[in-house]
C-alpha cells in the first residue's frame, strides 16, 4: 500500500492557493483515478483505490499546513506504511508555475509543512513531489505570497504543472522512483504563452 499525502490547508479562505497545491495534486490523482475523497481520519480526508494496480490512500491533512506531520506519522503508523512507501505532494516557491521536481528524500529546504513531517517521521528518506508556484514578488512577505491565488497569466502553467505532478506520483508507483525522476524532473523555461519579453 502506498500513502499520498498532499499538503495544503482547510477551509475556503484557502482554496486554490498557492500554498494549497498539494489539494490541488490530490484531487487531479482523485479524478483520473475514480477515488473518492470521501473519509476522515487522523485529522484528514482521504479516499481509497488503486493507482498502477497498486492499493493506495490518497490523503488531505486537516491540521493546518505547519502540523502536517501529525496527521502523516498517525497514517503511517496505522497502517504500517514504512516512510519509503510515503508519496508527499507540496507546493516550492524556488521553482516557476510549471515546474515539478521529484525527489527520493532530502532535507525541508525551508517548507513548514515538510519540516514538521520529518520531524514527526524522524527521517527524511520519503518521496516527495515538489510543484512550483514561484518566488514572492518583491516586497511581498512570503506568507502573503503562498496565500495567494495564481495570477492569469500563471494558472495556465500551474494546471500544467498540476498535471505532471499527478503523472509523476503514478510514475513513482508503477516505475519506480529513479525512472520518475529521470521522467519529470526537466525545467519549463516559460510557462506556456507567455513571451520573450
Amino acid at each position: 500500500m502506498r500513502l499520498i499525502f498532499g499538503l495544503g490547508n482547510p477551509g475556503r479562505d484557502y482554496e486554490r492557493t498557492r500554498h494549497n497545491t498539494g489539494f490541488e495534486v490530490i484531487g487531479k490523482l482523485a479524478a483520473d483515478h475514480g477515488i473518492a475523497i470521501n473519509r476522515a481520519k487522523f485529522r484528514g480526508a482521504y479516499g481509497d483505490g488503486f493507482i498502477a494496480g497498486e492499493a493506495v490512500k490518497l490523503v488531505m491533512p486537516l491540521t493546518f499546513m505547519n502540523l502536517s506531520g501529525e496527521c502523516v506519522r498517525d497514517f503511517a503508523e496505522y497502517f504500517h506504511v514504512p516512510a519509503a512507501d510515503l508519496i508527499v505532494v507540496y507546493d516550492d516557491i524556488a521553482l516557476p508555475p510549471g515546474n515539478i521536481r521529484v525527489r527520493a528524500k532530502g532535507s525541508a529546504g525551508g517548507h513548514n509543512g515538510m519540516k514538521n513531517i520529518i520531524y514527526h517521521l524522524e527521517t527524511d528518506e520519503f518521496p516527495r513531489v515538489r510543484v512550483g508556484v514561484g518566488p514572492p514578488p518583491e516586497g511581498w512577505d512570503l506568507i502573503d505570497h503562498v496565500l495567494s491565488r495564481f495570477t492569469d497569466r500563471e494558472t495556465e502553467a500551474f494546471v500544467s504543472g498540476a498535471t505532471d505532478a499527478a503523472d509523476a506520483v503514478g510514475a513513482i508507483i508503477s516505475e519506480g522512483i529513479g525512472r520518475a525522476m529521470a521522467k519529470f524532473n526537466r525545467r519549463r523555461e516559460k510557462p506556456p504563452g507567455e513571451g520573450n519579453g
